[in-house]
């Protein structure tokens, strides 16, 4: 950098352990800064600890006197707090997260950090079991599900996987662990709910196979869309929650705004079978016209949501359905913890 006529203010050195005060000063003897710009960002257990480890480093004191801005007092204390959940945690959840690019560790990451500012304000570590999606399809939901304390389907796109999807969802419906379905996910609970409760045996989703029974369809708006190309329901969207659900508890409010991506919605021609067979439309757009949110009051806690409440997780507000999803395992843990140690 010298030698391209470039001083730096201030050095970030990556490094296993913290920097000695000797190695410290040889970089900045070197590097012609002083010995206070060269920050240790050493690794930490968690990556939420690395902004309390520049902050003790002071490097935003030097930021800001580099760029001649006015300070002020920072409160780190929710941060601090966070921290500690993440690393000293009371207890431990494991949520199978049930998906189609499983095998991907990138994959579903929104997802896995919502699981992390969940875990965190229930004071609880999640252990997340990633299962292939199809795997439902070749071995017993029973065993590849066996000791764990809530079920995931995340949204996606295509046929592989759906029908191991189905198969993950109705083990939870069945036997009263905590489901969260995320847009196809949702879509899946309808179908599966149509086959298995309300006698629909090829109900389907018009995305993967033309049926009478099409309880998933397109949106009226994309059905005379020929070019695919950036058309989907993008964006955030009004949804209006109704009380005395679980999405009402979790929100605390009867308005929200959530971000979308999808083409497909549960199809109106046969909302009222579900919903006299059990099935509750929690959440549903202001004209009412399309479903966000579905529930099944007489289990314990099952909801799907067209929507991705991942996007707009953070670490220290975690999303109201992540938080409730995760409360709602962690109930499940503790009231099952014998019969799961016996198993």
């Amino acid at each position: 950098m010298l030698e391209l006529g470039i001083q730096p203010d201030l050095l970030i050195c990556r490094s296993e352990k913290k920097l000695t005060r000797e190695i410290r000063d040889k970089i900045a003897l070197f590097c012609n800064v002083e010995p206070k710009c060269v920050i240790s960002a050493y690794d930490c257990s968690s990556i939420y600890e690395v902004p309390l480890v520049l902050f003790k480093e002071k490097m935003d004191q030097i930021v800001v006197e580099r760029l001649r801005i006015a300070d002020k007092k920072i409160k780190l204390e929710d941060w601090e707090n966070l921290v500690e959940a993440i690393k000293n945690p009371s207890g431990e959840v494991e949520i199978a997260v049930c998906g189609k690019y499983i095998e991907h560790t990138d994959a579903y990451k929104s997802i896995m950090e919502s699981f992390i500012h969940a875990g965190a304000e229930n004071n609880v570590n999640v252990k997340v079991r990633r299962i292939r999606a199809e795997a439902f399809e070749e071995e017993q939901p029973e065993k590849l599900l066996k000791g764990v304390n809530g079920i995931l389907i995340p949204g996606g796109f295509g046929e592989r996987g759906i029908e191991g999807k189905i198969n993950a969802i109705r083990y939870a419906r069945e036997n009263n662990i905590p489901f969260f379905g995320i847009c196809l996910g949702l879509q899946c609970a309808v179908i599966e709910f149509a086959r298995n409760v309300c006698g629909m045996k090829k109900a389907h989703s018009s995305e993967f196979k033309k049926s009478n029974f099409s309880v998933i369809d397109l949106m009226t708006e994309q059905k005379s869309i020929k070019n695919m190309g950036a058309t989907m329901r993008l964006g955030a969207y009004p949804c209006i929650i109704q009380s005395g659900t679980n999405a009402h508890a979790a929100y605390k409010t009867d308005y929200v705004s959530e971000r979308h991506r999808h083409r497909y919605e549960v199809n109106n021609k046969f909302r009222r079978t579900l919903s006299e067979h059990g099935m509750i439309f929690s959440g549903l757009s202001p004209d009412r016209e399309l479903v966000e949110m579905i529930e099944i009051p007489d289990h314990p806690w099952f909801l799907g949501c067209q929507f991705h409440p991942e996007l707009k997780s953070r670490a220290t507000k975690a999303h109201p359905l992540f938080r409730e999803f995760v409360k709602a395992a962690l109930k499940y843990s503790e009231e099952n913890n014998f019969s799961q140690t016996d198993a």
